[in-house]
């Protein structure tokens, strides 16, 4: 059932025409999709991931991304990967339940719409997660949605 709330499809972030990335949230992390360039070995590809920064480029050259993060992230549990040619970063939150309206700090916000329907799925997700026995997909808030971090006292953790 968990699935039912996954994100439905991927942010996409662009400057001027060129995409720089697509991206996703859940509870526990956020996303980040970069297609990489045509030709470049994928042993030639970095990524640093910090706390409240990420980078990511070719060894050799300027980064391509080099920015601040939007929340801070927990270190320890977030990676990297490369497949089928895309990068794939997934940055564990430091705040579980936190609705990002950006991976990159300043850079290709949410709409507030875009924003209010991605705190909604967080909150239906933190639902689930917390009654595994039932089924809130087709669930829905009239008016504004709760924060999923401070709802009913907070987020559990076992």
């Amino acid at each position: 059932m968990a699935e039912k709330l996954a994100p439905e499809k991927r942010h996409s972030f662009f400057h001027g025409s060129q995409k720089v990335f697509e991206w996703d949230q859940t509870l526990d992390e956020v996303n980040m999709y970069i297609n990489l360039p045509k030709g470049v070995p994928t042993n030639l590809i970095y990524c640093k991931i910090q706390s409240k920064h990420v980078e990511v480029g070719i060894k050799g050259n300027p980064p391509y991304m080099n920015h601040d993060l939007s929340s801070p992230v927990k270190t320890d549990s977030s990676f990297w990967t490369i497949e089928d040619d895309i990068l794939h970063i997934t940055l564990q939150k430091r705040d579980k339940g936190r609705t990002w309206s950006s991976p990159i700090e300043g850079q290709g916000q949410l709409d507030p719409y875009a924003a209010d329907l991605e705190q909604k799925r967080l909150m239906l997700q933190r639902f689930q997660e917390e009654n595994p026995g039932f089924d809130f997909s087709q669930a829905q808030f009239s008016g504004n949605c709760p924060d999923p971090r401070t709802f009913m006292g907070g987020i559990r953790s076992d």
